[in-house]
Protein backbone atom coordinates (compact mmCIF):
# COMPACT_ATOMS: atom_id res chain seq x y z
CA UNK A 1 0.00 0.00 0.00
CA UNK A 2 1.49 3.33 -1.09
CA UNK A 3 1.45 6.15 1.45
CA UNK A 4 2.69 9.71 1.30
CA UNK A 5 5.94 10.33 3.12
CA UNK A 6 5.66 12.00 6.52
CA UNK A 7 9.31 13.02 6.38
CA UNK A 8 10.95 16.16 5.02
CA UNK A 9 12.75 16.09 2.74
CA UNK A 10 10.78 13.36 0.99
CA UNK A 11 13.19 10.45 0.41
CA UNK A 12 11.38 9.74 -2.86
CA UNK A 13 12.86 12.92 -4.35
CA UNK A 14 16.36 11.64 -5.04
CA UNK A 15 19.36 13.89 -5.64
CA UNK A 16 21.68 12.31 -8.20
CA UNK A 17 23.82 15.42 -8.64
CA UNK A 18 24.20 18.42 -6.28
CA UNK A 19 22.84 20.71 -8.99
CA UNK A 20 19.40 19.14 -8.47
CA UNK A 21 19.16 20.61 -4.97
CA UNK A 22 18.16 24.03 -6.29
CA UNK A 23 15.24 22.47 -8.22
CA UNK A 24 13.63 20.63 -5.33
CA UNK A 25 11.75 21.92 -2.32
CA UNK A 26 12.90 20.25 0.91
CA UNK A 27 9.42 20.72 2.39
CA UNK A 28 7.40 19.24 -0.49
CA UNK A 29 6.25 15.63 -0.76
CA UNK A 30 5.03 13.47 -3.60
CA UNK A 31 1.22 13.33 -3.42
CA UNK A 32 -1.12 10.83 -5.03
CA UNK A 33 -4.20 12.67 -6.32
CA UNK A 34 -6.07 9.77 -7.91
CA UNK A 35 -5.85 6.06 -8.68
CA UNK A 36 -8.10 3.87 -10.79
CA UNK A 37 -6.82 4.29 -14.34
CA UNK A 38 -5.69 1.54 -16.69
CA UNK A 39 -3.00 3.62 -18.42
CA UNK A 40 -2.75 7.29 -17.46
CA UNK A 41 -1.28 9.66 -20.03
CA UNK A 42 -1.24 13.18 -21.45
CA UNK A 43 -1.77 15.58 -18.51
CA UNK A 44 -2.46 19.24 -19.34
CA UNK A 45 -3.06 22.13 -16.94
CA UNK A 46 -5.86 24.70 -17.27
CA UNK A 47 -4.88 27.52 -14.93
CA UNK A 48 -7.85 29.68 -15.85
CA UNK A 49 -10.15 26.96 -14.52
CA UNK A 50 -7.80 25.58 -11.87
CA UNK A 51 -8.07 22.03 -13.15
CA UNK A 52 -6.02 19.33 -14.82
CA UNK A 53 -7.08 17.04 -17.64
CA UNK A 54 -5.43 13.73 -18.42
CA UNK A 55 -6.12 10.66 -20.54
CA UNK A 56 -6.96 7.13 -19.41
CA UNK A 57 -6.40 5.50 -22.79
CA UNK A 58 -7.77 1.94 -22.39
CA UNK A 59 -10.81 3.24 -20.49
CA UNK A 60 -11.51 5.56 -23.43
CA UNK A 61 -11.87 8.70 -21.34
CA UNK A 62 -10.31 12.03 -20.43
CA UNK A 63 -10.47 12.74 -16.71
CA UNK A 64 -10.62 16.07 -14.88
CA UNK A 65 -9.07 16.84 -11.48
CA UNK A 66 -10.15 20.06 -9.74
CA UNK A 67 -7.51 21.83 -7.69
CA UNK A 68 -9.91 23.48 -5.25
CA UNK A 69 -11.83 20.36 -4.22
CA UNK A 70 -9.72 17.43 -5.42
CA UNK A 71 -12.81 16.08 -7.19
CA UNK A 72 -12.25 13.83 -10.20
CA UNK A 73 -14.83 13.45 -12.95
CA UNK A 74 -15.08 12.36 -16.57
CA UNK A 75 -14.37 15.32 -18.85
CA UNK A 76 -14.94 13.33 -22.07
CA UNK A 77 -16.11 9.77 -22.59
CA UNK A 78 -15.75 8.27 -25.10
CA UNK A 79 -12.55 10.06 -26.00
CA UNK A 80 -11.50 8.04 -29.06
CA UNK A 81 -8.77 6.58 -26.84
CA UNK A 82 -7.20 10.01 -26.42
CA UNK A 83 -3.50 10.07 -25.55
CA UNK A 84 -1.44 13.27 -25.56
CA UNK A 85 -2.96 16.66 -24.75
CA UNK A 86 -1.76 20.25 -24.71
CA UNK A 87 -3.17 23.75 -25.15
CA UNK A 88 -2.67 26.00 -28.14
CA UNK A 89 -1.60 29.61 -27.81
CA UNK A 90 -5.26 30.65 -27.55
CA UNK A 91 -5.82 28.28 -24.62
CA UNK A 92 -7.79 25.63 -26.50
CA UNK A 93 -7.35 21.92 -25.83
CA UNK A 94 -5.41 20.01 -28.50
CA UNK A 95 -5.68 16.22 -28.32
CA UNK A 96 -4.12 13.20 -30.02
CA UNK A 97 -6.76 10.51 -30.57
CA UNK A 98 -5.56 6.94 -31.08
CA UNK A 99 -8.81 5.34 -32.18
CA UNK A 100 -9.85 8.06 -34.63
CA UNK A 101 -6.22 8.41 -35.79
CA UNK A 102 -6.35 12.18 -35.68
CA UNK A 103 -5.40 15.41 -33.90
CA UNK A 104 -8.29 17.58 -32.74
CA UNK A 105 -8.93 20.95 -31.13
CA UNK A 106 -11.70 21.58 -28.64
CA UNK A 107 -13.21 24.99 -29.31
CA UNK A 108 -14.37 27.41 -26.63
CA UNK A 109 -17.96 26.24 -27.06
CA UNK A 110 -16.99 22.57 -26.69
CA UNK A 111 -17.24 21.61 -30.33
CA UNK A 112 -14.39 19.56 -31.81
CA UNK A 113 -12.41 20.56 -34.89
CA UNK A 114 -10.33 17.96 -36.74
CA UNK A 115 -6.88 19.45 -37.35
CA UNK A 116 -5.17 16.48 -39.02
CA UNK A 117 -6.17 12.91 -39.81
CA UNK A 118 -4.27 12.14 -43.01
CA UNK A 119 -1.23 13.12 -45.02
CA UNK A 120 -1.07 12.99 -48.83
CA UNK A 121 -4.28 11.00 -48.90
CA UNK A 122 -3.22 8.33 -46.41
CA UNK A 123 -4.43 7.96 -42.83
CA UNK A 124 -2.21 8.89 -39.93
CA UNK A 125 -1.19 5.99 -37.68
CA UNK A 126 -2.17 6.98 -34.14
CA UNK A 127 -1.07 10.48 -33.06
CA UNK A 128 0.61 10.16 -29.67
CA UNK A 129 2.04 13.32 -28.16
CA UNK A 130 1.77 17.00 -29.05
CA UNK A 131 3.31 20.38 -28.33
CA UNK A 132 2.52 23.87 -29.66
CA UNK A 133 5.30 26.27 -30.61
CA UNK A 134 5.28 30.01 -29.98
CA UNK A 135 4.33 30.66 -33.61
CA UNK A 136 1.19 28.57 -33.13
CA UNK A 137 2.41 25.56 -35.12
CA UNK A 138 1.35 22.19 -33.73
CA UNK A 139 4.03 19.49 -33.62
CA UNK A 140 3.00 15.90 -32.98
CA UNK A 141 4.37 12.37 -33.09
CA UNK A 142 2.63 9.59 -35.00
CA UNK A 143 3.77 6.06 -34.07
CA UNK A 144 1.71 2.89 -34.57
CA UNK A 145 0.95 2.12 -30.91
CA UNK A 146 -2.79 2.80 -31.19
CA UNK A 147 -3.25 0.55 -34.24
CA UNK A 148 -1.12 -2.37 -33.05
CA UNK A 149 -3.99 -3.89 -31.04
CA UNK A 150 -7.37 -3.24 -29.45
CA UNK A 151 -6.24 -2.04 -25.99
CA UNK A 152 -5.42 1.58 -26.82
CA UNK A 153 -7.31 1.92 -30.09
CA UNK A 154 -8.13 -0.59 -32.81
CA UNK A 155 -5.95 -2.90 -34.87
CA UNK A 156 -5.30 -1.63 -38.36
CA UNK A 157 -2.63 -1.55 -41.04
CA UNK A 158 -0.21 1.34 -41.11
CA UNK A 159 -0.50 3.44 -44.24
CA UNK A 160 2.39 5.77 -43.55
CA UNK A 161 5.83 5.64 -41.95
CA UNK A 162 5.96 6.67 -38.30
CA UNK A 163 6.87 10.35 -38.19
CA UNK A 164 6.94 13.71 -36.44
CA UNK A 165 4.69 16.28 -38.11
CA UNK A 166 4.33 20.05 -38.05
CA UNK A 167 0.90 21.59 -38.66
CA UNK A 168 1.32 25.20 -39.73
CA UNK A 169 -1.18 27.73 -38.33
CA UNK A 170 -2.41 28.09 -41.89
CA UNK A 171 -3.30 24.40 -42.01
CA UNK A 172 -0.36 22.97 -43.99
CA UNK A 173 0.85 19.62 -42.64
CA UNK A 174 4.48 18.60 -43.21
CA UNK A 175 6.68 15.67 -42.21
CA UNK A 176 9.57 16.87 -40.05
CA UNK A 177 11.24 13.49 -39.48
CA UNK A 178 10.31 9.96 -40.53
CA UNK A 179 13.42 8.04 -39.49
CA UNK A 180 12.84 7.96 -35.71
CA UNK A 181 12.14 4.43 -34.38
CA UNK A 182 8.79 4.80 -32.61
CA UNK A 183 8.56 8.60 -32.18
CA UNK A 184 6.85 9.26 -28.87
CA UNK A 185 7.12 12.16 -26.40
CA UNK A 186 8.39 15.49 -27.69
CA UNK A 187 9.19 18.93 -26.27
CA UNK A 188 11.07 22.10 -27.13
CA UNK A 189 13.98 23.70 -25.33
CA UNK A 190 13.01 27.04 -23.69
CA UNK A 191 14.22 29.03 -26.71
CA UNK A 192 12.64 26.53 -29.15
CA UNK A 193 15.96 26.09 -30.93
CA UNK A 194 16.01 22.37 -30.08
CA UNK A 195 13.28 19.75 -30.39
CA UNK A 196 13.66 16.65 -28.22
CA UNK A 197 11.91 13.44 -29.33
CA UNK A 198 11.77 10.05 -27.62
CA UNK A 199 12.75 7.15 -29.91
CA UNK A 200 10.80 4.48 -28.06
CA UNK A 201 11.64 1.64 -30.44
CA UNK A 202 15.37 2.32 -30.67
CA UNK A 203 17.60 -0.70 -30.12
CA UNK A 204 19.06 -1.94 -27.89
CA UNK A 205 17.76 0.83 -25.59
CA UNK A 206 15.39 3.75 -25.92
CA UNK A 207 16.86 7.11 -26.82
CA UNK A 208 15.94 10.78 -26.55
CA UNK A 209 16.94 12.47 -29.77
CA UNK A 210 17.75 16.16 -30.19
CA UNK A 211 17.27 18.18 -33.37
CA UNK A 212 18.17 21.74 -34.22
CA UNK A 213 15.09 23.72 -35.27
CA UNK A 214 15.80 25.87 -38.34
CA UNK A 215 13.58 28.91 -38.97
CA UNK A 216 10.93 27.37 -36.73
CA UNK A 217 9.88 24.88 -39.39
CA UNK A 218 12.69 22.43 -40.24
CA UNK A 219 14.79 19.94 -38.29
CA UNK A 220 18.51 19.36 -38.74
CA UNK A 221 21.49 17.72 -37.06
CA UNK A 222 19.64 14.85 -35.41
CA UNK A 223 21.69 13.21 -32.67
CA UNK A 224 21.32 11.00 -29.61
CA UNK A 225 20.89 13.30 -26.62
CA UNK A 226 20.20 10.68 -23.96
CA UNK A 227 20.68 6.91 -24.04
CA UNK A 228 18.09 5.53 -21.62
CA UNK A 229 20.31 2.58 -20.67
CA UNK A 230 17.48 0.35 -19.45
CA UNK A 231 15.03 3.12 -18.60
CA UNK A 232 11.92 3.81 -20.63
CA UNK A 233 11.47 7.53 -21.41
CA UNK A 234 7.98 8.26 -22.66
CA UNK A 235 6.53 11.76 -22.30
CA UNK A 236 8.41 14.71 -20.84
CA UNK A 237 8.46 18.46 -20.33
CA UNK A 238 11.17 21.09 -20.01
CA UNK A 239 11.60 23.67 -17.26
CA UNK A 240 12.66 27.30 -17.73
CA UNK A 241 16.32 26.39 -17.14
CA UNK A 242 16.27 23.77 -19.89
CA UNK A 243 16.15 20.67 -17.69
CA UNK A 244 14.17 17.69 -19.02
CA UNK A 245 11.68 16.05 -16.64
CA UNK A 246 11.05 12.64 -18.20
CA UNK A 247 8.47 9.96 -17.49
CA UNK A 248 10.52 6.88 -16.63
CA UNK A 249 10.29 3.29 -15.48
CA UNK A 250 9.15 -0.20 -16.43
CA UNK A 251 10.71 -3.43 -15.21
CA UNK A 252 12.76 -2.16 -12.27
CA UNK A 253 11.13 -0.51 -9.25
CA UNK A 254 14.05 1.86 -8.72
CA UNK A 255 13.51 3.32 -12.20
CA UNK A 256 9.80 4.04 -11.85
CA UNK A 257 8.94 7.72 -11.69
CA UNK A 258 10.49 10.80 -13.27
CA UNK A 259 14.15 11.12 -14.28
CA UNK A 260 15.53 14.66 -14.53
CA UNK A 261 18.33 15.57 -16.93
CA UNK A 262 20.19 18.86 -17.23
CA UNK A 263 20.63 20.65 -20.61
CA UNK A 264 23.83 18.68 -21.17
CA UNK A 265 21.93 15.40 -20.91
CA UNK A 266 23.32 14.36 -17.52
CA UNK A 267 20.95 12.76 -14.98
CA UNK A 268 20.68 14.99 -11.90
CA UNK A 269 17.56 13.83 -10.05
CA UNK A 270 14.77 11.30 -9.80
CA UNK A 271 11.23 11.39 -8.41
CA UNK A 272 10.38 7.88 -7.27
CA UNK A 273 6.84 6.64 -7.86
CA UNK A 274 5.33 3.22 -7.16
CA UNK A 275 4.54 2.78 -10.87
CA UNK A 276 5.92 3.77 -14.22
CA UNK A 277 5.29 7.40 -15.23
CA UNK A 278 4.14 7.81 -18.82
CA UNK A 279 3.83 11.58 -19.08
CA UNK A 280 3.78 14.80 -17.07
CA UNK A 281 3.28 18.54 -17.14
CA UNK A 282 3.86 21.59 -15.00
CA UNK A 283 0.89 23.47 -13.58
CA UNK A 284 -0.45 25.35 -10.61
CA UNK A 285 -0.60 29.11 -10.14
CA UNK A 286 3.14 29.52 -10.74
CA UNK A 287 3.71 26.53 -13.10
CA UNK A 288 5.87 25.04 -10.35
CA UNK A 289 3.77 21.97 -9.57
CA UNK A 290 4.72 18.81 -11.43
CA UNK A 291 1.76 16.60 -12.36
CA UNK A 292 2.66 13.00 -13.22
CA UNK A 293 0.41 10.53 -15.05
CA UNK A 294 1.74 7.17 -13.93
CA UNK A 295 0.12 3.89 -15.02
CA UNK A 296 -2.91 3.66 -12.71
CA UNK A 297 -2.64 7.03 -10.96
CA UNK A 298 -2.08 10.77 -10.96
CA UNK A 299 0.66 12.23 -8.73
CA UNK A 300 1.94 15.73 -7.97
CA UNK A 301 5.03 17.39 -6.52
CA UNK A 302 5.79 21.05 -5.91
CA UNK A 303 9.21 22.02 -7.28
CA UNK A 304 11.55 25.00 -7.12
CA UNK A 305 11.40 25.66 -10.84
CA UNK A 306 8.74 26.39 -13.44
CA UNK A 307 7.68 24.67 -16.62
CA UNK A 308 8.20 26.45 -19.91
CA UNK A 309 5.13 28.34 -21.06
CA UNK A 310 3.14 26.35 -23.55
CA UNK A 311 4.73 23.10 -22.44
Amino acid sequence: MWEESTRYPDPRVVVMDPSFNKLRLPMASVERLFTGCRWAEGPVWFGDGRYLLWSDIPNNRILKWEEETGAVSAFRKPSNNANGNTRDRQGRLVTCEHDARRVTRTEYDGTITVLADSYLGKKLNSPNDVVVAADGAIWFSDPVFGISGFYEGHKADSERAMAVYRLDPGGTLEVMADDIPGPNGLAFSPDEKILYVVASRAEPTRKIMAYDVRDGRKLANGRVFIDADGGTPDGFRVDIEGNLWCGWGMGVDALDGVRVFNPAGLPIGHVQLPERCANLCFGGVHRNRLFMAASHGLYALYTNTQGVKGG
